[in-house]
């Protein structure tokens, strides 16, 4: 159980830095591929499509934590 959840912090991590990575990708760039001027309103657009892209990912590792909870809580009562 205790390799289950250290993935589970690997993981998490390793999707909250590219989420912010990607943040600060997005932010920082001038202009888009298509020629686009990025005001600061498209810039928050881009960042929110990101964040709906990452929902999917966050809703697999929400299931996975509770899962884990579950498996500790059990094997807790067990002993």
């Amino acid at each position: 159980m205790k390799i289950s959840w250290i993935f589970w912090w690997i993981i998490s991590a390793i999707e909250v830095l590219s989420f912010i990575g990607f943040s600060i990708l997005l932010w920082m760039r001038d202009i888009d591929a298509s020629g686009t001027i990025q005001t600061t309103q498209l810039k928050w657009a881009n960042i929110a499509v990101l964040g709906f892209a990452f929902l999917f990912p966050f809703a697999i590792q929400v299931a996975w934590l509770i899962t884990n909870l579950v498996l500790s809580k059990n094997k807790l009562n067990q002993s």
